[in-house]
């Protein structure tokens, strides 16, 4: 394969640009050689980087080179790819699910939660400067998914697993003034769901919270339970079947939604406002029993991020 060599001199002066410099090169994997010389493999997006890295460099007064080096010999290219070995990055982030497993039967929801958004952070770093990943990141990621399982089954015992097939194209008129149900004391997917059946789907919608879904009315339409008119299927969680059910996915707006409804419920992209709308949702939620209320108050937390979405967008 062919690389990318950075030769760079900083000017003494300079101190935040120095900084910088070393963060950004610790940031996307670099491997120094020896003083002031790094090696990458070639990628666009690393040659882009380093690009404007040298121009910023060369305007502060200092000096920079960005060399395209071709593939080397088998023995040269083999010692390079050492300088890549993210082994110890995995091991140690190991040690930290480790300690994260010991202690969530002890953690509260919301702070397990959080942790293990900071995990997969953190593994989604090491990964991205993992330029040749091998079994080390495989292993990784079955761990985190293996943890993932066992939070959902302490915090959300009775969460669908996701059906096979596709998602079928229905018409909303034949869903309109119905009973719907699921689970009692509902979370993201079933909040979000349910306020996208209100606003979107059946606006006369009547809801019922179930404490055991064997008890689901023969009339209601059910969502987000196992055995569900609608749920999990695939890799969509309910909120996204929902929509792509009623053609509401071409929305930009609410496909947003989607993304951070899927990111809060199974992990997946990074989204940067999950944190802050899982707080509020939380908070919500131990301070109020009631869940018709519950649902209400979370409907205008709801259209407000709508609408805040939809300004965002083009």
């Amino acid at each position: 394969m062919d690389w990318l060599l950075l030769i760079a001199t900083i000017p003494g002066q300079a101190g935040s640009l120095r900084l910088r410099f070393w963060r950004l090169l610790k940031g996307i994997g670099a491997a120094n050689l020896r003083d002031g010389v790094y090696l990458l493999p070639l990628q666009e997006g690393l040659r882009a980087t380093l690009t404007a890295l040298c121009d910023e460099l060369i305007a502060a007064g200092g000096n920079a080179w960005l060399i395209e080096v071709p593939g080397q010999s088998p023995d040269v290219e083999a010692v390079w790819r050492t300088m890549f070995d993210r082994r110890d990055a995995y091991l140690e982030w190991g040690h930290a699910l480790g300690t994260f497993v010991e202690s969530l039967a002890a953690a509260s929801e919301m702070e397990a939660r959080r942790q293990v958004r900071q995990l997969r952070k953190d593994l989604d770093a090491i990964a991205g400067t993992d330029f040749f990943p091998g079994e080390s990141l495989d292993a990784a990621r079955r761990a985190l998914a293996d943890t993932e399982k066992r939070l959902t089954r302490q915090f959300a015992p009775d969460e669908p697993e996701a059906a096979p097939g596709r998602v079928a194209l229905l018409d909303r008129s034949d869903y309109r003034g119905r009973l719907w149900a699921t689970r009692a004391r509902p979370w993201v997917d079933r909040l979000a769901s349910a306020w996208l059946i209100r606003r979107f789907i059946d606006p006369h919608a009547r809801f019922i919270w179930l404490k055991d879904i064997k008890d689901c009315p023969a009339d209601a339409l059910g969502f987000d339970y196992d055995g569900a008119a609608f749920t999990h299927v695939g890799k969509l969680v309910t909120f996204e079947t929902l929509l792509a059910s009623f053609g509401l996915d071409t929305d930009p707006a609410l496909a947003r939604l989607g993304g951070l409804v899927h990111a809060l419920d199974v992990g997946g992209l990074p989204v940067a406002e999950a944190a802050g709308v899982e707080t509020l949702l939380a908070g919500l939620r131990a301070s109020e029993p009631d869940d018709n209320r519950l649902l209400d108050r979370a409907c205008d937390l709801l259209d407000w991020l709508l609408q805040s979405y939809k300004e965002d967008t083009p």
